[in-house]
């Protein structure tokens, strides 16, 4: 897979340059053999009329300064490509592409067949000298022409400028599609053809659609919708590959993350039972008392929406200090199980519960300025979620969430502590995630303006593989009791009014004139809910709990 391939990407063979392919990730260690049970890692998904395959091993086609593209190796017999895949040449090759067959029990029943060769391609772009003798080390960019009623999945390049074969790749009956979307940029050849990685448009719990693995190509004469591919759509709503709970607990307790807090971290995590247990309230509006709140919640009011009509408070007595810094020995992972990408992968939410969000430290150019206010919040809720492919059981990325949005990280781009499980940095005080150590911006990290999120390695730390519990999963009936407090959908703190915003004033004020209007602009970007003290919404009142993570 790896080596060495010599190109040219311009017009002339002059000044051709070296490329130096990826080379092909693996996970640090093997992976374990799966408890046994249904479609969960046997290599093959049913999705209605097709069967579906991941490859994961590639064939290169054409490399250029920036980006290389691949068809899929060792296809199974009866399968056929949709497209090809392309990615960035400075990261480690991590990818997939989909193949499919039809199902045999739909052959004889399906007035059309799910898959047909295309008829013809069009050439979209390529780098060959319309005045050249030799272009046989150009690059070609076709798209298939699918027949009536069919739709192409993927492009495919070529070596040389002679047409692709009719045999190379399948259209597919448009009832079997779903809508897609590019997202994030692979490369941009000779800016003029842009490709795209995509997604399916309807993800989260109730989308069905798959990602194929293919990219998206625009150039100067294709229109932006027009140019991006479906996706394939799961018509099977059982679900068949989704894991089993023995599957699932052996998951988390092979890539369950290590969570490190802050050398420096005041405010670390608890368990929900021993938050409520060392005296935490439950607060109605208008009502001056609260009531304590029962070891499992079950006295919280349940369902409904955030109203303002109840909220969760610390304890009214001596025990207010004690509780608000945490306990992490009693720390425990809150995992939310469900289905993603049509059922193709499990997404596995693990929720992080901390009494109290510290105080926000903010950044301008060199100097740091510890706040007392802003920032400041009773009961704080973050996650991050690990994506599993359903084919195989291998880990594919890990979401770190980040306040009010975070990012999707592949496997080849994280830490690992030990085996296969990924190291999570939780960010001093505001307790958001990050992939690797160092302070993170929120605001401008290109001025140096912004929050601080100060991440390191310590001896604080919770190991998300034996300290978890697993909350729900709604695929599996009625195998996860969830637990009272989950359906808890008020605030988990008060919200508390005062001027917090003054603090940042205050900073501004000593600055440079030519630096403070930058600063002021960037601090009115960032979320009302910073300047506020007011406690978050439980796991299951986000919008992340059945859509997908916020990019």
């Amino acid at each position: 897979m790896g080596g060495w391939s010599w190109l040219c990407c311009g017009r002339s063979n002059a000044g051709c340059d070296a490329v130096r392919l990826p080379e092909p990730f693996h996970l640090p260690a093997p992976l374990p053999q799966w408890p046994q049970g249904g479609d969960f890692a046997k290599g093959t998904i049913c999705i209605g009329e097709l069967d579906v395959v991941n490859i994961t091993k590639f064939r290169s086609i054409w490399s250029c300064p920036g980006a290389s593209f691949y068809e899929p190796e060792g296809v199974p017999d009866g399968f056929h490509c949709l497209g090809h895949y392309a990615q960035q040449n400075d990261r480690p090759l991590q990818g997939f592409l989909l193949v499919a067959r039809e199902v045999a029990s739909h052959l004889l029943t399906s007035i059309k067949p799910a898959l047909e060769k295309p008829l013809d391609y069009s050439l979209v772009w390529t780098n060959a000298g319309l005045n050249e003798d030799d272009n046989s080390e150009c690059g070609c960019v076709w798209l298939p022409s699918p027949p009536n009623g069919y739709k192409a999945l993927g492009y495919v390049v070529t070596k040389g400028p002679k047409k692709p074969s009719l045999e190379a790749v399948r259209c597919v009956r448009d009832d079997l599609t779903d809508t897609c979307k590019s997202f994030r940029s692979i490369v941009n050849l000779e800016n003029v053809c842009q490709i795209w990685k995509t997604r399916p448009c309807h993800r989260g719990v109730r989308g069905h659609g798959i990602p194929v693995g293919t990219f998206a190509c625009e150039t100067e004469s294709t229109e932006s919708e027009e140019s991006i591919l479906p996706c394939l759509k799961n018509l099977d709503s059982n679900l068949k590959a989704m894991p089993n709970l023995e599957q699932i607990n052996a998951l988390i307790k092979h890539y369950g993350p290590t969570v490190f807090f802050h050398p420096q971290e005041t405010y670390l995590p608890s368990s929900v039972s021993w938050f409520f247990e060392n005296g935490a309230t439950l607060h109605k509006k208008d009502i001056k008392m609260g009531d304590v709140i029962l070891p499992g919640g079950s006295n919280l009011p349940a369902g409904g929406t955030n109203d303002g009509e109840y909220w969760i408070d610390l304890p009214d007595d001596d025990r207010n200090e004690y509780v608000k810094v945490g306990n992490l020995k009693s720390a425990e992972l809150y995992a939310h199980v469900k289905p993603a990408h049509g059922g193709t992968f499990t997404d596995i939410a693990m929720w992080v519960f901390c009494p109290f969000n510290g105080p926000a430290t903010i950044k301008v150019g060199f100097a740091s300025f510890a706040l007392q206010k802003v920032g400041r919040h009773i009961g704080d809720w973050e996650h991050f979620t690990l994506r599993v492919s359903n084919f195989s059981g291998e880990l594919s990325s890990i979401y770190f969430s980040q306040h009010s949005g975070g990012e999707w990280v592949d496997a080849c781009n994280l830490e690992f502590v030990s085996g296969n499980k990924a190291i999570m940095y939780s960010s001093r005080n505001g307790h958001a995630s990050y992939p690797h150590p160092g302070c993170y911006l929120m605001g401008s990290e290109k001025l140096g303006v912004g929050v601080r999120n100060d991440v390191a390695r310590s001896d604080f730390s919770v190991d998300s593989s034996t300290q978890y519990k697993i909350i729900s999963a709604g695929h599996l009936g009625g195998a996860v009791v969830e637990p009272c407090w989950l359906q808890y959908m008020r605030e988990w703190g008060p919200k508390i009014t005062y001027n917090s915003r003054s603090e940042i004033d205050t900073v501004l004020s000593f600055l440079p004139f030519f630096l403070r209007f930058t600063a002021e602009a960037i601090f009115n970007s960032l979320p009302e809910e910073l300047y506020e003290e007011e406690g978050p919404t439980g796991p299951k009142e986000k919008n992340n709990w059945e859509g997908d993570e916020r990019g």
